[in-house]
């Protein structure tokens, strides 16, 4: 079959260099084009060195109109701006990696509709949509702790979360708390209560009939370049047995969501588009620890597997990827 055309929109930062990594890989998939008007006739890999050997891709500050399906890697607030100074065909399906779409109203933009693209919160959806709003990175870790006990309204107590994200989480522009110096072994509170992934998270368990809850959300800054590791807890009342059995029935036709018996770490899933969750229980509270690659599950690889879905391919086709475990 002819393979699919993909154009990259904002093709120097973290988020799209992983995009390159699994799209120059991907079986189904030719890559056109990559945009960036500041890196304009440069070969993509005086950015992007770990592609060196990979690609002879050279930097555009032209957008391929006619792409089968456009991924916009800029920064947060920018792609209403950048539609709306530059027109695709309306066959060209667009993935958005920023936060301008996922949250209701602002999901409809110049009669286009974006699917907030979580695959396993709505799948079905996911398949007959024609454009995609990703998920934040630690939107997705959380949601998908938080699912299963939704669906079956197990959340009717406030619940807690506690999660520590990798510096590339924070983009490649600088910024005090960015530089080696002040990351390097340091680790700070940020945006406590107040995170912009608190949305979404909301908006997908109100989804699931579930509106009884609060949620107390601390991120955190790590020092290290690449995961996510958040602890959610709540009062429940189902054992650690019943909870373990019913996570695993809800992921049970979900190709990335991993239910695990022992302790996770972050690099069990760094490099992958895997997410896992690890339940406890101590007393009457419920503990599920959740670990996924902010850039990969929580960017770029979610991003491929909603293409996969949208083009009618295997949902894991090109994400078959190996853990960086030591």
């Amino acid at each position: 079959m002819n393979k699919i055309k993909a154009s990259i929109v904002g093709g120097a930062g973290y988020t799209a260099g992983e995009l390159l990594r699994i799209l120059i890989n991907h079986p189904k998939i030719e890559l056109t084009s990559v945009y960036s008007t500041s890196n304009a006739g440069n070969p993509v890999t005086t950015v992007h060195e770990d592609l060196i050997g990979e690609t002879d891709l050279i930097f555009s500050d032209r957008i391929d109109q006619e792409a089968d399906v456009v991924f916009l890697c800029l920064g947060h607030g920018k792609s209403r701006d950048f539609l709306t100074k530059n027109i695709y065909s309306k066959n060209t399906k667009i993935i958005d990696l920023s936060n301008d779409f996922r949250v209701k109203p602002h999901h409809v933009f110049q009669d286009r509709t974006y699917i907030y693209g979580l695959p396993e919160l709505q799948k079905e959806e996911i398949k007959k949509a024609k454009n995609i709003a990703n998920p934040g990175c630690f939107a997705t870790a959380i949601q998908l702790a938080l699912l299963p006990l939704a669906k079956k309204s197990l959340l009717s107590q406030n619940i807690h979360i506690n999660a520590v994200t990798g510096s590339t989480g924070a983009g490649q522009s600088l910024s005090a708390t960015a530089h080696f110096s002040w990351r390097n072994n340091n680790v700070s509170f940020y945006k406590e209560f107040s995170h912009q992934h608190e949305a979404e998270i909301s908006q997908s368990i109100h989804q699931l009939g579930t509106n009884r809850h609060q949620l107390y959300f601390l991120p955190m800054r790590g020092n290290f370049t690449r995961g996510i590791l958040a602890g959610i807890y709540l009062k429940c009342e189902i054992t650690k047995e019943e909870a373990f059995s019913l996570y695993r029935e809800y992921y049970q036709d979900h190709p990335f969501t991993f239910v695990s018996n022992t302790p996770l770490s972050v690099k069990q899933v760094v490099n992958t588009n895997k997410c896992m969750l690890e339940i406890q229980k101590h007393k009457d509270t419920l503990l599920i620890t959740s670990v996924i690659d902010n850039l990969s599950k929580g960017a770029s690889g979610q991003a491929v597997q909603n293409m996969n879905l949208i083009f009618g391919f295997e949902e894991s086709e090109g994400l078959h990827l190996k853990p960086v475990a030591f």
